[in-house]
């Protein structure tokens, strides 16, 4: 068995992900801890308590999720003693999850990954309200024609999920137009979403130059284990260009079926995802129906895990 390691993106969120954790694994809790210590707010007690609405804002979800994240993973490598450079071929995240990922790696530290986060969510958010836009999920198209739909309406394609799901971004005529083209061309479903941006587009240029400066700032090391980057969908381990390429991420596509299929091809069968939800687990079965999926987000599925290694 060959396996790589993949983090979630935002979505994934819930009311008391890794409460769990934080009360079963003494490492588990020092992540929380130290997340609500490098942002010095209270994060841990929004993400077990909530409100949803309070979590779910970008500037919290987003280091909430790579806490999450981190709390699996560092139970994996302090409790149960297992090394992800031994054990994973590759690690990989989508959209915020690719910082998990560089976390997880030795790439950038949890106190730096919180603190780009939390800049990041910010970032996007008032990027947000200087550009407003929204995004929408197209299902049941091929990418192609998703392409003539997003070229015809004048928004862009943003998270290239799984084959047939597609979510795009744009201002809210340019993306509602695009959904009415999607619809007449056959898509099952052509849906806008609960969201406060253009996330991973040209809207979100304002952040993308706000992070700049902030990712040239913080200390990164070259990861131990390659990362497949969102807008390359191949694996990269100089921290130089893996800042360039966070930066482009901001109003890039993330290409996650094509990092999916790159990393199958490498002879991955398996892909471990570390942090809250089974989002990734479900778009892998899409997307490689022969690979296996595995989610990790709770001290059951770790121990279950734990017995197959």
């Amino acid at each position: 068995m060959t396996k790589a390691l993949v983090f979630p993106g935002q979505g994934s969120q819930s009311v008391g992900m890794g409460k769990d954790l934080y009360d079963t694994y003494s490492v588990a809790k020092e992540v929380f801890q130290e997340v609500d210590d490098a942002l010095e707010q209270p994060l841990s007690k929004i993400i077990f308590e909530g409100p949803i609405e309070v979590l779910t804002q970008t500037q919290n979800a987003q280091p909430a999720l790579m806490a999450m994240s981190m709390a699996v993973v560092r139970v994996l490598q302090k409790e149960m003693g297992i090394s992800l450079q031994e054990e994973f071929k590759f690690v990989a995240g989508h959209s915020l999850g690719e910082y998990s990922a560089l976390c997880a790696s030795g790439a950038l530290s949890l106190r730096d990954a919180a603190k780009l986060l939390r800049r990041r969510g910010e970032a996007m958010a008032r990027a947000g309200e200087k550009n407003p836009g929204v995004m929408a999920a197209i299902i049941g198209l091929s990418m192609e024609d998703v392409r003539q739909v997003v070229a015809e309406a004048n928004c862009f394609v943003a998270n290239d999920n799984s084959i047939g799901q597609v979510v795009i971004s744009g201002s809210k005529e340019t993306v509602e137009k695009a959904c009415s083209l999607a619809t007449a061309r056959g898509a099952k479903r052509a849906l806008v979403l609960p969201v406060s941006g253009a996330f991973h587009s040209p809207l979100m240029q304002s952040a993308a130059e706000e992070m700049k400066d902030v990712l040239l700032s913080t200390p990164m090391q070259n990861p131990s284990i390659p990362v497949i980057c969102n807008v390359t969908a191949q694996p990269e381990t100089n921290a130089h260009v893996i800042k360039e390429l966070l930066y482009e991420q901001i109003t890039g596509s993330v290409h996650w079926t094509q990092s999916v299929q790159y990393m199958y091809s490498q002879g991955v069968d398996t892909l471990i995802e570390a942090g809250s939800g089974k989002v990734l687990s479900g778009l892998t079965k899409r997307i490689e129906p022969e690979m296996n999926a595995i989610s990790l987000n709770s001290v059951l599925t770790l121990e279950e895990f734990l017995k197959t290694v």
